[in-house]
C-alpha cells in the first residue's frame, strides 16, 4: 500500500472558466496566467456544446458521492466545496493525485447522469484540473480548509 498524502484538487464545470479568463487562469505546469481576451474569446468559439452551470441539488449530489467514494477508498476528506462552476476538495489519500482527482470526477458524473433531470451534456468538467500538494500538513492544511470553507463566499466565487 502506499503512503498517503493530503492533496488539495479543483476541477471546472465545462465551459465556465477557460484559458485566457478575464480573472486569470492557471496553465497546466505553469502556474497562475494573466487573463487573455483573445485566447479566452477563441476558447469560447471552440466549445461544442453549452457550459455547465451546476444547481443546488446537483452540487449536494457531487458532494454527497465524493463522500461515499472517499469512505469506500478509505481517503479522509478534510474540506469540500461544490459550487455552481467548480469543485475543491482536500484529501488525504494513498493514490497518486491524478487517480484520486479522476474518480472522484468519474463518480460525480455518473450521479449527475442519474435520475430525474440527468446532466445531458457529454462534457461536463473542464480536461485535468489542479493539483496541489499539502506538504505542511498544519499550517497549509488549515489555510487551505480556510479558504474552502469561508474564502470562497468572500470572494464572490459563484455559488
Amino acid at each position: 500500500m502506499n503512503e498517503p498524502f493530503t492533496y488539495f484538487i479543483t476541477w471546472t464545470t465545462y465551459g465556465t472558466w477557460l484559458q485566457g479568463d478575464r480573472r486569470g487562469w492557471r496553465k497546466t505546469n505553469k502556474g497562475n496566467q494573466l487573463p487573455q481576451p483573445f485566447l479566452e474569446k477563441w476558447c469560447q468559439n471552440q466549445m461544442k456544446e453549452q457550459s455547465v452551470q451546476l444547481n443546488e441539488n446537483q452540487r449536494n449530489k457531487v458532494e454527497q458521492v465524493c463522500h461515499q467514494h472517499a469512505q469506500i477508498r478509505g481517503w479522509l476528506i478534510h474540506a469540500i466545496s461544490v459550487r455552481s462552476n467548480h469543485v475543491h476538495i482536500v484529501v488525504t489519500a494513498n493514490a497518486p493525485p491524478k487517480k484520486v482527482r479522476d474518480q472522484f470526477k468519474a463518480y460525480a458524473t455518473r450521479v449527475l447522469r442519474e435520475g430525474a433531470n440527468p446532466l445531458i451534456n457529454n462534457k461536463i468538467w473542464t480536461r485535468g484540473g489542479d493539483i496541489e500538494f499539502i506538504d505542511d500538513v498544519e499550517d497549509n492544511l488549515e489555510r487551505v480548509i480556510l479558504y474552502i470553507d469561508e474564502a470562497q463566499d468572500r470572494k464572490g466565487r459563484d455559488l
